[in-house]
């Protein structure tokens, strides 16, 4: 399993302006298998795909924007091409975006984008936080219509335990109902303490070791770190995660 467990990099996005390479050779260091791609940060992606070759790191997937899946499409599949990954994960929707009318329009956008790209490889995954729950459409959460697992609904999850566990859900019982519907899932912990913060895997309140064992019957291709707030360096926390995670799989086997 520890092949399967990637670092997104939205976590160290401001180390990554200075130091691409530096980074991912760390990440590399750490024991990480893959990476989530969220951005060049200015660099040239066939420079930073020939990096991750040389490292020996894969891609899990990329997080596109909403504006860039609608006005530079080509360039999305283009670098998807170069990093040699089929996932594309819408990541994040503008408050603008979080009506009735808009989640509509977004699924029957991307069920109709995912159906033209399917025949290439390509999947199309949605990402969320908390607000999709505040959302009612059809007697569900936002969420749970943009995702809901039928046949004809190509939207695949990628499920983030951190907002899973901060919107009030069981995390099991919610992942149950996406099971081999989830490519890629976030782990994040939450720190112990009414603030419930982000922390470091296995430094909070979430327990990991079932999540694990319920993604490797699931089919989970990948288990993604990602930190989007750190106390420290950011790349200290992704260490602190792998260790974690590591310990974790080593206990099972």
């Amino acid at each position: 399993m520890k092949h399967k467990i990637a670092a997104q990099l939205y976590t160290v996005r401001e180390l990554l302006e200075a130091d691409f390479p530096g980074v991912l050779k760390e990440i590399k260091e750490m024991g990480y298998a893959a990476v989530e791609l969220a951005g060049m940060h200015g660099h040239d992606p066939r420079e930073i795909a020939s990096v991750l070759r040389e490292l020996d790191l894969q891609v899990a997937g990329m997080h596109v924007s909403l504006e860039s899946f609608r006005k530079e499409l080509s360039r999305v599949l283009e670098e998807a091409e170069i990093f040699q990954t089929k996932n594309l994960i819408l990541p994040y929707l503008e408050e603008e975006d979080r009506t009735v009318e808009s989640y509509t329009a977004i699924k029957a956008e991307f069920n109709a984008l995912a159906e033209e790209l399917k025949n290439q490889g390509y999947r199309i995954c949605y990402h969320h936080h908390d607000f999709e729950f505040e959302t009612k459409i059809e007697g569900k959460s936002a969420l749970e219509y943009l995702l809901e697992p039928t046949q004809d609904n190509l939207i695949l999850a990628e499920l983030d335990v951190y907002w899973l566990e901060k919107s009030g859900k069981e995390i099991l019982p919610f992942l149950e109902r996406y099971a081999n519907r989830i490519p890629n899932i976030h782990l994040k912990d939450m720190a112990k303490g009414k603030d419930k913060s982000f922390a470091e895997v296995g430094t909070g309140i979430i327990a990991f070791e079932p999540i694990l064992q319920w993604g490797e019957k699931n089919g989970v291709e990948w288990y993604v770190v990602e930190q989007d707030i750190c106390a420290g360096n950011p790349l200290d926390s992704l260490r602190t995660s792998i260790k974690y995670l590591h310990y974790l799989i080593d206990q099972q086997n």
